[in-house]
């Protein structure tokens, strides 16, 4: 299987629902803590790969995993762990892996960038990122070139989309997704020589 299949069914339709009930109204009474954060993202990344198309070629067998690769943040690995474990999206099974330097990246098909990594993010994890989700939570993430970042407004966890980034990347977001975020595009300020 080339791509990751959408399912347009009522399944789709309740599950973001779900994560709209979960995860779009938390009131300050809930605001999490540092850990309930980490397992609210978590969550996010684990609903962000059934809303996601990678482009063909990703994906290339039925079974083949999707990668959930992480830049910095050894802590969250744990979480995200027992967030995906034993779990599975279109028949892919979710792993999940920190990375320690650039080459790793290759057979990520998400990669989130920690904002508690001890540097900030590379230059070329700004580029071009065939078939990878980039995922992050340093101010201005998506603007500089990431595809989704975290951001919190109003003791609420929600996220932006650059959609410039998406399109570079060749990874197709739903649009149902794409109505939940804030929808941003690439700064040139932003970027880092």
């Amino acid at each position: 299987m080339c791509r990751v299949r959408r399912r347009l069914a009522p399944r789709v339709a309740s599950l973001l629902l779900g994560v709209v009930l979960i995860f779009g109204h938390l009131d300050s009474a809930a605001q999490p803590n540092a850990a309930g954060e980490m397992e609210i993202k978590a969550a996010f990344l684990f609903n962000f790969a059934k809303f996601v198309d990678w482009p063909a070629g990703t994906l290339l067998h039925s079974d083949d995993p999707i990668w959930f690769c992480l830049w910095g943040g050894e802590s969250f690995e744990p979480v995200l762990t027992r967030t995906v474990e034993g779990k599975n999206v279109d028949g892919h099974p979710l792993r999940v892996r920190s990375m320690h330097s650039l080459p790793e990246i290759r057979g990520c098909q998400i990669l989130f960038v920690s904002a508690f990594r001890d540097a900030r993010w590379p230059q070329p994890l700004q580029e071009n990122l065939p078939g990878v989700l980039t995922v992050g939570e340093e101010e201005n993430f998506a603007r500089a070139g990431g595809v989704i970042n975290f951001v919190l407004e109003n003791d609420h966890i929600s996220f932006e989309i650059n959609v410039d980034a998406s399109g570079r990347s060749g990874v197709k977001i739903s649009s149902k997704l794409l109505s939940l975020a804030r929808i941003v595009h690439d700064d040139p300020s932003l970027k880092r020589d």
